[in-house]
């Protein structure tokens, strides 16, 4: 039997992350996860948000994790977890007509990437989201190009010394990706331990 891996940040963040889905996904339909990690956070929200179907993905060799945590979880609405690595595609399709998601979720995976996978996760974001999707990344960010705490200050030494390509992201910038496909920012919000949730949807109004 594969063993689960286990990250004792997910089981601290899920509640409030969960209180964001459940505002901004409560009319979606098929969510796609870039970077489900351990798989924790899929059956967590998946079981919380049953209209929901949950599509797993990350690179090839976190899936063995992944579909542990699914199968102990044995839940109706995560479908299998498929491969995905953003610089290199293929990008999933959903079940949908036009194999396009309403929803996508990602969190703590962009200041793990290189810029350029950054650039890439969003140019690959264009193909399939449909045309009122939204879109809720969680993890850290910088606003006006200064740290917002001096944990996260520490924590982009800590992620520069162990990868030179990564570091906590602009807002800034990601928001100007987001904007270039078609996405409005709908919220941001203050999460715990000095994170955010940022909110796009596609077809929205401007703040």
């Amino acid at each position: 039997m594969q063993e689960r891996p286990y990250s004792p940040s997910c089981d601290r963040n899920r509640d409030p992350i969960l209180a964001v889905l459940k505002r901004h996904f409560a009319d979606r339909r098929e969510v796609l996860e870039v970077g489900s990690g351990t798989g924790q956070h899929a059956i967590h929200f998946a079981a919380a948000m049953p209209w929901l179907r949950w599509q797993c993905s990350d690179r090839a060799e976190s899936l063995p994790g992944i579909r542990a945590w699914l199968d102990a979880a044995a839940l109706d609405n995560t479908p299998t977890p498929v491969a995905l690595d953003v610089a290199q595609g293929p990008w999933p399709r959903s079940s949908t007509a036009d194999g396009r998601f309403d929803a996508v979720f990602s969190a703590n995976t962009l200041h793990i990437m290189g810029w350029a996978e950054v650039e890439l996760f969003f140019a690959g974001l264009d193909g399939v989201l449909a045309d009122d999707a939204t879109l809720v990344v969680y993890g850290p960010f910088n606003y006006g190009g200064a740290y917002t705490s001096d944990s996260n200050r520490d924590f982009d030494g800590w992620l520069k010394a162990r990868d030179p390509r990564s570091a906590i992201r602009d807002f800034e910038a990601v928001d100007r990706l987001a904007a270039s496909i078609g996405l409005t920012r709908v919220d941001d919000i203050e999460m715990p331990a000095n994170n955010r949730s940022l909110v796009w949807r596609r077809g929205a109004t401007p703040r």
